[in-house]
């Protein structure tokens, strides 16, 4: 589903400037084959408003960039310790730990800088800053990671315990492009309503990864099924395999409820909700 536009607009953000290997190490990882799924959920919703989705590079890009440096850092050893990401090897395995400490810094903060390139008034990037700092900062996304390390001690964990760590850790950045898209399209009515389709759609995302890690491999999927050796929480670990597809059909349906509150039609953001409850990695 990647755009080509996008792709290029990504490794140029990610190259310009002085050459360094950080700089080769973050550009190996936000170019390295991902889903773009977060900027594609930008798009849809811009597309639907009825703007063009070049409005919303610069946020993409943004987006996917905070997505990527936390994703550098959860592989490393000292949090989930994992080798492969999107079927590579790790930034940290390809590069060094050191290195890729840096590169997800470097992509942390380029992304502040890339948002900024926006079309849009002075009052609207200053929202999307905003933004961008809260549903990824330490009451939003690092949050949801601090649970998830936490989580790991837990000796007597309960869903309600899995599904904090699922609202901050995995929804906020799925939400975080809809909250953006409103700001983009004028559209700041709706944000209440695509905060809540946010969370569910947060929650399903990550319990259909937790289904994908038993029931596929980790060549399939592009990355390690290590949750069960790192002791982490997983709706299959806690509810079962049977009861979890169970529940992302059920989040499934409460979203699609929600999408009727929105004030435009939603054919394309329904494309990507499509292809997310049908994908297999």
């Amino acid at each position: 589903m990647n755009n080509k536009d996008f792709e290029d607009y990504l490794r140029q953000q990610a190259t310009v400037g002085l050459p360094s290997r950080t700089k080769e190490a973050m550009t190996y990882s936000l170019m390295n084959g991902g889903k773009r799924i977060r900027p594609l959920i930008l798009f849809s919703l811009l597309k639907d408003y009825g703007f063009k989705e070049q409005l919303g590079y610069p946020c993409g890009c943004a987006i996917e960039m905070i997505h990527t440096y936390s994703l550098i850092h959860d592989d490393l050893p000292c949090m989930d310790d994992d080798d492969l990401r999107r079927g590579k090897p790790s930034c940290h395995k390809a590069y060094d730990e050191a290195t890729a400490v840096l590169a997800g810094d470097a992509l942390l903060t380029r992304a502040f800088q890339v948002v900024l390139e926006s079309q849009c008034s002075s009052e609207k990037k200053c929202a999307l800053v905003s933004n961008l700092t809260e549903y990824s900062g330490i009451d939003g996304m690092i949050y949801g990671q601090d649970l998830d390390m936490k989580a790991e001690t837990l000796t007597d964990a309960h869903f309600e315990d899995l599904q904090e760590i699922e609202v901050y850790k995995t929804a906020k950045l799925l939400t975080l492009p809809m909250v953006c898209a409103a700001i983009l399209a004028d559209k700041e009515q709706d944000i209440p309503v695509l905060k809540e389709i946010g969370v569910h759609l947060g929650i399903q995302f990550q319990v259909q990864d937790d289904i994908l890690d038993v029931t596929s491999s980790a060549t399939a999927l592009g990355k390690s099924t290590s949750d069960t050796q790192n002791n982490k929480l997983t709706a299959v670990s806690l509810l079962g395999l049977e009861e979890s597809q169970n529940l992302v059909a059920k989040l499934d349906q409460q979203i699609q409820s929600l999408l009727n509150d929105l004030s435009t039609s939603t054919s394309s953001f329904q494309k990507i909700l499509d292809f997310l409850i049908h994908r297999t990695c």
